[in-house]
């Protein structure tokens, strides 16, 4: 099982606060809806991707489209949440630029996007009026401030418009299965324009209700940039004449764990496993050199060693370890991973019908540049 992270090349947000103001390098992508002196006001978040990575990937790593994408976004702070709420993604139909502004620069930054405009100078203002698109395509525009960006909701058949919904227990992370419009993006039937995220249409110019999120941007000082995921199922299982660790508390390391690796490529890592107390036997080697496999159910992990948060996920369908000729293994793409950090290998198995998280200290960390 696979899982590969694109962190995004730009992002920014539109406001009508500022309708002609470019917010191209803040530190947050704001989405929201409030009143604001008498009038109805909104932040909508623009994000992309790099075209060539995805395709590349594809092309040269995966093989075929059977992948899933999600894009991902960290929450720094939020205000005034209502006890339910959905936020809403699209591909972007029209082009447009990211710009080097900041949210309430004293002199309005003209270099990019904004509510009004979608690139430089403002002398493309986005297309808010009904137009002829491709076959089978729909789009949405902005709104009655005449601006706001325009998007897809379907292609030739094929949905665009993703929703996540949150309560009040929720992470108020953003987190948009977007493999409809990746794909798209990849096979050049629409152009990688990015995505549109949006706060539901009943909350964005509400005169009564006030919501405000604010998200990590690429240009964070933190470790959570916006990214995309994207999974695929590259799962083998082959055990040959060796048998399964069946005990309780096995033995279990990453037997090729260099300790450190660089911020680019694929590295493999095999997994030992042998009983702790094997049974007493006759043979002419060492008992405590057999090395078995783990059950076919058995999943890894990775978590940041100092925060402790999981950084990939247990994932029954994309983290599930394989197996070959020469024992357990799976694969991790280091170019995926924050640089100058530690990370821990955790292994989830079943033994005995007991489901079990085994972490010892498999640790390494991401060097930047190699």
């Amino acid at each position: 099982m696979a899982v590969y992270r694109i962190f995004s090349d730009y992002d920014t947000f539109i406001s009508t606060l500022y309708p002609t103001a470019n917010n191209g390098l803040d530190e947050m992508i704001e989405v929201g809806g409030f009143p604001f002196e008498g009038s109805p006001h909104t932040h909508r978040g623009l994000i992309t991707f790099p075209t060539s990575e995805i395709r590349t990937l594809v092309n040269n790593t995966i093989g075929n489209t059977n992948f899933s994408a999600s894009l991902n976004l960290k929450l720094a702070t939020a205000y005034e949440l209502p006890t339910t709420y959905s936020l809403e993604c699209y591909p972007v139909y029209e082009s447009w630029q990211n710009g080097t502004g900041k949210f309430e620069d004293k002199a309005t930054n003209k270099t990019g996007a904004s509510w009004y405009y979608r690139k430089a100078n403002q002398v493309d203002r986005w297309n808010i009026n009904t137009e002829t698109l491709p076959s089978g395509s729909t789009f949405r525009t902005g709104s009655i401030f005449l601006g706001g960006g325009n998007w897809y909701t379907a292609s030739n058949g094929i949905d665009l418009a993703v929703t996540q919904s949150h309560d009040i227990n929720s992470s108020h992370d953003a987190l948009f299965n977007v493999t409809n419009a990746v794909k798209l993006h990849y096979s050049g039937s629409i152009s990688n324009n990015g995505f549109i995220i949006k706060l539901e249409n009943g909350l964005e110019f509400s005169q009564t209700a006030s919501v405000l999120l604010q998200y990590f941007s690429r240009d964070t000082h933190t470790l959570y940039p916006p990214y995309l995921d994207i999974k695929w199922n590259d799962f083998t299982y082959t055990t040959g004449s060796n048998t399964i660790v069946s005990v309780t508390n096995p033995i279990v390391n990453v037997k090729n764990n260099r300790g450190t690796y660089p911020d680019i490529g694929k590295q493999r890592f095999r997994i030992s496993a042998r009983d702790r107390y094997p049974t007493r036997t006759f043979t002419t080697s060492s008992i405590y050199l057999t090395e078995k496999y783990l059950p076919k159910a058995s999943y890894w992990g990775l978590r940041d060693e100092y925060t402790e948060e999981m950084v990939i996920p247990f994932d029954t369908t994309y983290t599930q370890i394989s197996g070959d000729s020469e024992g357990n293994y799976f694969d991790i793409y280091m170019n995926g991973l924050q640089p100058e950090r530690y990370y821990r290998i955790l292994i989830k198995t079943t033994l005995d019908s007991s489901t079990t998280i085994l972490s010892d200290t498999n640790i390494f960390k991401v060097i930047r540049h190699g």
